[in-house]
């Protein structure tokens, strides 16, 4: 059956065939990558206008820190899906530029952990500004019947993803980050195994 087909009207009274069903599931599936790739230039357009001398799995890492609070790096590289060592690399050239602050755990001094200085913040607020602002623009432009149609459809398919436990981050791990969206906030698993606890102590 060619694609024409599969969207032929059904008959009066005559449900939905299964091909027609998984026809539509594709095409939601490749609207939702689409989309996906969209908030990805928006992202990269946010930072470049704020600070071209960073990249975005560095900006990511930052979101992490304004998310979450402090944290240590065990728990900075899990999030962010790469090894200790790269993200050490990762947190030495933001802290040499001055938005990362490394300090000793006050509930083991053996151990360090990160943290955003004012400056980080400060770029990090600048940059989802920028990004939100944007978003907005494209939100406004849609015609009104889209625009309502918009936000019961996100909304349900992130309370399918709930229900279903499902990590998107795990999937964008798996396919090389190609449709990850660099400014989500850090998924909770991997940094306690459960809920996000609130921020003021080291995870």
């Amino acid at each position: 059956m060619t694609r024409q087909d599969s969207h032929r009207p059904q008959p009066p009274g005559e449900p939905p065939s299964q091909a027609d069903l998984d026809q539509e599931a594709e095409d939601v599936v490749l609207a939702v990558m689409a989309a996906s790739r969209l908030l990805v230039a928006v992202s990269a357009r946010a930072l470049a206008s704020t600070d071209d001398t960073l990249t975005l799995p560095q900006l990511r890492a930052l979101v992490v820190l304004a998310t979450c609070g402090p944290v240590k790096l065990a728990a900075m590289a899990a999030t962010l899906g790469v090894n200790p060592s790269t993200a050490l690399r990762m947190v030495e050239r933001l802290e040499s530029v001055g938005l990362i602050d490394r300090r000793a755990n006050p509930d083991n001094r053996r151990e360090v952990i990160l943290q955003l200085t004012p400056a980080g913040r400060d770029l990090v607020e600048r940059v989802l500004a920028h990004r939100r602002g944007e978003i907005r623009t494209l939100v406004q432009r849609l015609p009104v019947e889209a625009r309502a149609g918009l936000l019961p459809a996100l909304t349900a398919l992130t309370e399918v993803a709930d229900e279903m436990a499902v990590d998107p981050f795990d999937e964008v791990r798996r396919v090389g980050g190609l449709i990850d969206d660099p400014l989500n906030p850090a998924p909770p698993d991997a940094l306690q195994g459960g809920r996000r606890r609130p921020t003021g102590r080291a995870i």
